[in-house]
């Protein structure tokens, strides 16, 4: 397998890292055991630590709804970078949960998470950047938020 530089690949994406979110509950945001990284689920964190709130179906649409699971995905990184240093610490990601706060009548919830799973192909490669994954509609995220993700990493 050759080596590939994900943070090579992040910058030449031309996006921005959002600030890493603190916890605003008991659970921590990240857990490594041996060679696995496990994130706890992040919401889409904005370059000004807000959240984008709504809900798919109802006050925001799925293409804007894509882009919320796209800027899930830069708080995901944006938590590898600040706690390991460096996105090449990940070796491939293994499994994504993503969450869709949507209405009942909504059935795309793969269509919006592809927002994040694809940074993650971008990033890491195809190869290593697509994991497994469910993509799942909810009744409601904490805060209003329209999406939620949770993700295990194998680490280098």
């Amino acid at each position: 397998m050759d080596f590939i530089d994900a943070d090579k690949n992040f910058e030449v994406l031309g996006l921005r890292l959002p600030p890493a979110p603190a916890p605003l509950g008991v659970y921590k945001p990240y857990l490594i055991d041996g060679k696995y990284l496990y994130l706890s689920g992040h919401g889409p964190v904005q370059d000004d630590k807000s959240l984008i709130i709504g809900r798919i179906g109802e006050t925001i649409n799925m293409e804007q709804g894509k882009l919320a699971a796209q800027q899930v995905g830069l708080t995901m990184l944006s938590t590898i970078k600040t706690n390991l240093g460096s996105l090449n610490k990940v070796k491939r990601v293994i499994k994504v949960l993503g969450m869709v706060n949507c209405t009942a009548n909504f059935e795309k919830h793969p269509y919006i998470i592809n927002g994040c799973s694809e940074l993650f192909a971008k990033v890491w490669g195809e190869e290593n950047g697509i994991g497994v994954r469910s993509a799942v509609g909810m009744g409601s995220l904490p805060d209003n938020i329209p999406v939620e993700v949770e993700a295990l990493f194998e680490l280098v």
